[in-house]
C-alpha cells in the first residue's frame, strides 16, 4: 500500500487558487457555489483580469511565439525540486524519485524504506505553492496526478490508496475519480478504481499525431518474423526512452516492454543514440536525475539497481554515446537485467538534417544471442529494415487534412448539470484538449484547440499552460504538439489488455440489467468449437453452469453460429458424420445449417432453442474489431421457461446489442496501436 506523502496542512486551511477564482469548497477542489465559472457562462474573463489573448500574455498568430510567451510559466529545464506537481509527481523531466514523489509502496517493493521515499518526495500543497504556474488549472494537475498513480499501480488502486499516494483529501479524490468515471476513463469495482480502455484515446492521440507507429510498425513486424526475435521502436523522452511499438515472439522466455513504458537512457541500447543529440542542458538534467534517483526507483518498468550508480557508470554512458555517434548503432549488453541483450539503429527523419525520429531495436537473451553475435549477425538485417523505414518516411506524404473536430467538450455541461459538484468540469474539459490532436492535426494553434474543443480561448490557453508545465504538451513557435509523456497516462498497463478483460465489466453490467447469465466466446482454431473466454453468472437457483475455458460444438450454439456466419472464407461446418444429434431439436442437416448461418449474417444475431441441451435457450450477437471482422460473440443463456423466443428478440436483443457496441468501442480504442488478444 502506498505510503502517505509528507504531512501537509489540512486542505481547508489554504485552498489553492483555481481557474475560477478562490474555491468555495473547503478541500480546495473546483466548486461553483458562488456562480458559474467563466468558461461555463461563456465569458472569457479570468480571475486575474481580461483574457490572455486580449492583454497580450499569449498572442498567437500575430504575436510572439508561444514558447516565448509561456517561458515564465514553464519550468521544463528547471531543477527537479522546483518543478513538482500538486501530487509531488510531474516536473518537466518527470524522472527522478524527487520529481515523481516515489510512494512508500514502491519503496517497500524495491527494498527501500518508506521513510526514504517520503524524504525524496514533496508534499502536494508545497509543490502547488512553489512550482506551478499561477495560471495553471489546479484540478487538471490533480487529475493527472491521480491517473499517474493508477498507472504506476498497474491500473488498479483503492480510493484510500489514491488518497495516500497523491496526498489529496479523500473528498477531492472522490470527485476526481467520479469525473474520470463519467468520461469513461475509470471504472469502479467496490472500493477500487480501475483504468478503463477508453483512457487510451489520450495516448492514441499522441501516437496518431506522431505517425511513426502506423508507418513503421509493418517493417518492425516483418523483421521480427524474419529474425524470430522481438523488435521494438522507441522515442526519446528527455533523458529517458519510451516504447511506441513492440513486435514480440511467443516463447516461454519472452522479451517485451509495454507500449509507453519509460526506461532510463543509460540502461538501454537506444539511449546512447538519442544522447548523441543532447545539449549541455540535457546532460546536466540527466546528471541531476542520476544523483536524485541513483537506483532508478522511479522507473517502474525496469528492475532497480542493487547499488546506486557511481562515476564509473556516468563515464560508461558517455563512452557508449561517443561510440554510438561514431558507429551509428548501439548495444545493450545486460544493462537492464541479466540475460537481456539488444542492438539498436536510429531511424532518421527526412528533411531534418539527420535528426533521429525513433530508434529500432532487436531484443534477445544470451541463451540465443550474445551481444557480439547480435552485432555480427543481426545488425546488417536491422540496418536494411531501418533503410526501408526511412524510405517510407521520405516517400509518404502528409495526410490530407480532414474536417476539424468541433465542440468536443460540449457534453461536459450536461454532465455538470446531472452530477453537480461531483463533476469537475475543468478537469474534463482539460483532458478533452489532449484528444484534439491526430494524424492530420500533429500541431495546433491556440485558436484551433479552442475551436475543436468548443472552449473559450482563455480556458484552452490555461489548459495548454498546465500541460506545458506537466511536460505533456510542447510549444513550438505558435503551435503546440503532444509529447511522449502523454503515454504515461494509463497506456502501459492498458496496452496489455485482452478482449476478455475489456468485456468483463460490460458483461457484469449486462447481467445486472437482464438478470441472466452472460458470456463471451471465440472460435477454436479448427472452427468446429467455441471456447468461453469470459462469463458472468446470475444469482439464481436454476442457472446455466458453464465455466471459462469450456468448449462446445459451434454448430449447435448461438455463439458458434454468430462466429461461423462471419468466419473468413467459405462456411466451415463439421463433416456430416460429426454433426451429432444432441437433443431432439438439434439441426444436423448441412444445407439447413448453411441457410441458418446466412440468415444469422444478415440479421446480426443468432437464437438457438434447445439444440444444445433441452430447456436451454440462447441468444448471441457478434463483437467486431476495427476492420469489421467478427472476433468474438456475446450471448445470454437461460431456461426456456423464462423467455419466449419472441421475448428474447424484443426484450433481450437490444440489451445485448447495446453491450456489444460498448465492448466494441473499448476494443477499437485499445487496439488502435496495440494488439488485443481475443482470449
Amino acid at each position: 500500500m502506498p505510503a502517505k506523502p509528507m504531512p501537509e496542512p489540512p486542505e481547508e486551511s489554504a485552498p489553492p487558487v483555481d481557474e475560477n477564482g478562490p474555491s468555495a469548497e473547503e478541500n480546495g477542489s473546483l466548486v461553483e457555489e458562488n456562480g458559474p465559472p467563466a468558461e461555463e457562462n461563456g465569458s472569457l474573463v479570468e480571475e486575474n483580469g481580461p483574457p490572455a489573448e486580449e492583454n497580450g500574455s499569449l498572442v498567437e498568430e500575430n504575436g510572439p511565439p508561444a514558447e516565448e510567451t509561456m517561458a515564465s510559466s514553464t519550468r521544463r529545464d528547471a531543477p527537479a525540486t522546483g518543478a513538482m506537481t500538486a501530487a509531488g509527481k510531474g516536473s518537466a523531466s518527470g524522472r527522478s524519485a524527487a520529481e515523481r514523489g516515489t510512494a512508500g509502496r514502491d519503496a517497500v517493493e524495491r527494498g527501500t524504506a518508506g521513510r526514504d521515499a517520503v524524504e525524496r518526495g514533496t508534499a502536494g500543497r508545497e509543490a502547488v505553492e512553489r512550482g506551478v504556474p499561477e495560471e495553471a488549472v489546479t484540478p487538471l494537475i490533480r487529475g493527472i496526478a491521480v491517473l499517474r498513480e493508477l498507472t504506476e499501480a498497474g491500473g488498479t488502486l483503492s480510493l484510500s490508496g489514491l488518497e495516500r499516494a497523491t496526498g489529496l483529501a479523500r473528498s477531492t479524490v472522490d470527485r476526481i475519480t467520479a469525473t474520470l468515471a463519467r468520461m469513461g476513463y475509470v471504472r469502479f469495482d467496490g472500493r477500487d478504481a480501475h483504468l478503463s480502455p477508453r483512457l487510451m484515446e489520450l495516448g492514441n492521440a499522441y501516437m496518431s499525431a506522431l505517425r511513426l507507429p502506423a508507418l513503421l510498425a509493418p517493417h518492425a513486424d516483418a523483421l521480427a518474423d524474419e529474425l524470430d526475435e522481438s523488435v521494438s521502436l522507441a522515442v526519446a523522452d528527455l533523458d529517458g526512452i519510451r516504447f511506441i511499438h513492440q513486435a514480440t515472439r511467443r516463447r516461454a522466455m519472452s522479451l517485451s516492454f509495454r507500449i509507453g513504458d519509460l526506461l532510463p537512457a543509460e540502461r538501454t541500447a537506444p539511449g546512447p543514440l538519442f544522447a548523441t543529440e543532447w545539449t549541455a542542458t540535457d546532460w546536466q538534467r540527466w546528471r541531476h536525475r542520476r544523483v536524485a534517483d541513483p537506483r532508478d526507483l522511479s522507473f517502474t518498468a525496469v528492475p532497480p539497481r542493487r547499488y546506486g550508480a557511481d562515476a564509473r557508470d556516468d563515464e560508461s554512458f558517455a563512452r557508449r554515446t561517443q561510440e554510438a555517434s561514431a558507429n551509428g548503432w548501439s548495444l545493450d549488453d545486460q544493462l537492464i537485467e541479466p540475460g537481456l541483450v539488444a542492438i539498436s539503429v536510429p531511424v532518421r527523419a527526412p528533411g531534418t538534417n539527420g535528426r533521429i525520429a525513433c530508434v529500432a531495436s532487436v531484443v534477445s537473451h544470451t541463451s540465443r544471442h550474445t551481444a557480439h553475435h547480435l552485432r555480427t549477425t543481426l545488425l546488417p538485417r536491422l540496418r536494411s529494415a531501418v533503410r526501408a523505414m526511412e524510405q517510407d518516411l521520405h516517400n509518404t506524404p502528409p495526410p490530407e487534412a480532414g474536417p476539424p473536430p468541433s465542440d468536443l467538450a460540449r457534453w461536459t455541461g450536461a454532465s455538470k448539470q446531472q452530477l453537480g459538484r461531483e463533476f469537475i468540469e475543468s478537469l474534463a474539459r482539460g483532458l478533452t484538449v489532449l484528444t484534439v490532436f491526430g494524424e492530420d492535426r500533429p500541431e495546433l494553434t491556440l485558436t484551433e484547440v479552442a475551436r475543436a474543443t468548443g472552449l473559450a480561448r482563455a480556458t484552452a490557453r490555461r489548459a495548454l499552460i498546465t500541460y506545458d508545465h506537466l511536460g505533456l504538451v510542447a510549444p513550438t513557435g505558435r503551435t503546440f504538439t503532444l509529447t511522449p509523456r502523454v503515454l504515461s497516462l494509463g497506456f502501459p498497463p492498458l496496452s496489455r489488455t485482452s478482449l476478455p478483460e475489456i468485456a468483463q465489466p460490460h458483461l457484469a453490467d449486462l447481467t445486472s440489467r437482464i438478470h441472466e447469465s452472460t458470456s463471451l466466446a471465440v472460435l477454436s482454431d479448427s472452427g468446429e468449437e467455441i471456447q468461453y473466454t469470459a462469463r458472468v453468472a446470475t444469482a439464481r437457483v436454476m442457472s446455466v453452469n458453464i465455466t471459462v475455458g469450456t468448449r462446445l460444438p459451434a454448430y449447435a450454439t448461438a455463439l458458434g453460429r454468430v462466429l461461423l456466419a462471419d468466419a473468413p472464407g467459405p462456411i466451415r461446418l463439421p463433416r456430416p458424420e460429426n454433426l451429432r444429434t444432441l437433443t431432439p431439436h438439434t439441426i444436423t442437416d448441412t444445407h439447413t445449417l448453411e441457410q441458418i448461418l446466412t440468415s444469422v449474417r444478415s440479421q446480426g444475431y443468432a437464437l438457438v432453442d434447445e439444440e444444445l441441451e433441452e430447456g436451454l435457450r440462447s441468444l448471441a450477437v457478434p463483437i467486431r474489431d476495427r476492420s469489421g471482422r467478427v472476433v468474438a460473440a456475446l450471448n445470454t443463456a437461460m431456461h426456456a421457461s423464462r423467455h419466449t423466443p419472441k421475448d428474447c428478440v424484443t426484450d433481450l436483443l437490444p440489451e445485448l446489442t447495446t453491450t456489444a457496441t460498448r465492448i466494441q468501442t473499448d476494443l477499437h480504442t485499445a487496439s488502435r496501436f496495440t494488439r488485443v488478444p481475443a482470449s
